[in-house]
């Protein structure tokens, strides 16, 4: 349209040569306005045909996806149909089990609280088995302690008496721990002459330590225990045998700690042995030296220990 109205002008112009100049300027302004006015529209209408593609291409899809979705809403109205009837099923079949199942039901209740209350019975026990085993553990560790405490005693106390008789060593005298106990071995040829049970000046000297160690340790039991070799006992006079030697030796040995008064003599024990529980072979004279001593054997009181033992069991 505006193409031939454009051409149009042009005629006229060609015709009119005589027009005047001015409106020849008006027409030629005009003219290129409508030419640019031209561009702009068929740019539009470029972009409204791309726009209506678009939108075609949008439809399409659009279209595409409600037959999907008819078709996903189709399945799935089937489904919830075969569901519901398998609920309807399912919701027959329960009424049925209900029915026919409350005996049964009543009577599994009531073994479940039977249970539960024979449950609460064996929980209260055992809860009260564990409060005892608590307090058993806890006794035993203390009885443990107590244990350690009196070895760490006994092995001060052998560290004290190993110091006090320092000077004897070499002389027969030996101090060893064992057992948790602490013996003191003196050779008879340190204490007694042969045959004799009468203590000499030097073994006096070494038991007089021994008794000043004690005293100052008055929860020890003290066992003195004679022993002799096995040659028999011939001298004369009040002693019958090697048995009765090692028991008036023992008692010799008592009566010198007994001067100590600060010694309990409750914790005093006197026994003789005589050659029957040797160290060494009697069959050499060095085995027979060995064999022929006092062994003051020391043992921690263990009235306390007695007590919790029995606490625990």
């Amino acid at each position: 349209m505006i193409k031939r109205v454009s051409i149009a002008l042009l005629l006229f112009a060609l015709t009119t040569s005589c027009v005047s100049k001015k409106i020849y300027n008006d027409l030629e302004s005009k003219y290129a306005d409508l030419k640019k006015e031209n561009r702009s529209m068929a740019d539009e209408n470029a972009n409204l045909l791309k726009a209506k593609n678009q939108l075609e291409l949008d439809g399409t899809a659009l279209k595409s996806e409600l037959e999907k979705a008819k078709s996903d809403y189709a399945k799935l109205k089937s489904d919830y149909e075969a569901s519901q009837n398998k609920f309807k099923v399912l919701q027959d079949s329960y009424a049925a089990l209900e029915k026919n199942s409350n005996d049964a039901l009543q009577s599994n209740m009531k073994k479940n609280r039977d249970l539960l209350e024979q449950l609460e019975a064996k929980g209260k026990a055992l809860a009260i088995e564990q409060e005892r085993l608590n307090k058993s553990a806890q006794r035993l560790q203390e009885l443990e302690d107590l244990i350690a405490a009196k070895e760490a005693s006994m092995k001060k106390l052998k560290e004290t008496l190993s110091k006090a008789l320092n000077s004897f060593e070499g002389k027969g005298l030996t101090v060893e721990q064992k057992n948790g106990k602490v013996y003191v071995s003196m050779e008879n040829k340190l204490l007694f002459n042969s045959g004799s049970w009468a203590v000499g000046a030097e073994g006096k000297k070494a038991v007089i330590e021994v008794g000043k160690v004690l005293g100052d340790n008055p929860d020890i039991s003290v066992l003195i225990e004679g022993h002799t070799d096995d040659d028999a006992f011939t001298a004369s006079g009040p002693i019958a045998d090697n048995w009765d030697l090692s028991t008036k030796r023992a008692t010799a040995i008592v009566a010198i700690l007994s001067e100590n008064k600060k010694i309990n003599k409750q914790n005093l024990t006197a026994a003789g042995r005589g050659e029957f529980s040797p160290l060494a072979s009697n069959a050499t004279a060095e085995g027979k030296a060995k064999n022929r001593r006092i062994e003051i054997i020391l043992t921690p009181r263990l009235d306390e220990i007695a007590e919790m033992l029995n606490e625990i069991n």
